[in-house]
């Protein structure tokens, strides 16, 4: 079953191309990991894998519109999945309307399992990108441990 969810929108307090460049180059998502769990995790401009509570998985990104939008896909994980990063503007260009779309292929027993807790896990990342650009971190965050990974 193909389970198609979109995020809600959140403005985000930096313009699009800042956005855009710290996700277009999957090394940076390394950064964005605390040191802890930085090991296993391989990444180049296009992809990046590693394994997660023993379960491998990979992403790779398919096409990049520059400033505006990134698509990715799986390449190695139980589930099949595909998502859009947008990055459109907003206030005249000074911020960014930042949303993500999701498409996964779960089977019934999976949808049961994780399908009502995807909308609100992509709601959690655009919350979390909104509140990073104006210095807000969650309670007991530590952002020495990130080394780069912020904005």
């Amino acid at each position: 079953m193909n389970k198609k969810i979109s995020s809600k929108h959140a403005v985000v307090a930096r313009r699009p191309y800042e956005i855009y460049m710290a996700f277009t180059d999957m090394r940076n998502f390394v950064n964005f990991l605390p040191e802890s769990k930085r090991e296993g995790i391989t990444a180049d401009f296009d992809t990046i894998s590693g394994s997660f509570h023993g379960i491998s998985l990979g992403v790779r990104v398919v096409s990049r519109s520059p400033y505006s939008q990134i698509d990715f896909e799986s390449t190695e994980s139980p589930v099949n999945f595909s998502f859009r990063l947008h990055f459109d503007e907003a206030e005249g260009g000074a911020s960014t309307d930042f949303y993500i779309d999701l498409d996964a292929e779960l089977n019934a027993m999976m949808n049961l399992m994780i399908g009502g807790k995807l909308r609100d896990a992509l709601d959690k990342i655009v919350d979390a990108m909104a509140n990073a650009a104006q210095g807000k971190f969650p309670e007991g965050f530590n952002p020495s441990e990130y080394g780069n990974g912020g904005f």
